[in-house]
């Protein structure tokens, strides 16, 4: 992890289970460079920790808006993420 590189967490809301919305986001994250992983939660919502440089980060929260064709986003939460650590490669996690 980089002195410039941040760590955001995201929340996201609409239709976003169910229409490959996490693969999406582990191959967009990746070819972004970036580390962090996504998940499905119980409550239909996808959650995200997105680590890198500020402009790749910045490119994948302006994805995930959007997502892959069949998703309909209707929200996008973005925090900063407490973890000080570095995050692995960009994966897929279970459902929490």
């Amino acid at each position: 992890m980089s002195a410039t590189d941040v760590t955001r967490h995201l929340l996201i809301a609409g239709q976003v289970q169910g229409v490959g919305y996490r693969a999406s986001t582990v191959a967009q994250a990746r070819h972004l460079g970036l580390r962090g992983w996504v998940r499905n939660l119980a409550d239909g919502r996808v959650e995200a920790v997105v680590q890198g440089p500020p402009d790749a980060v910045h490119a994948l929260i302006d994805w995930a808006w959007q997502g892959p064709a069949r998703a309909r986003v209707e929200q996008v939460a973005v925090a900063d993420w407490r973890g000080r650590e570095p995050l692995s490669p960009f994966a897929q996690r279970p459902t929490a």
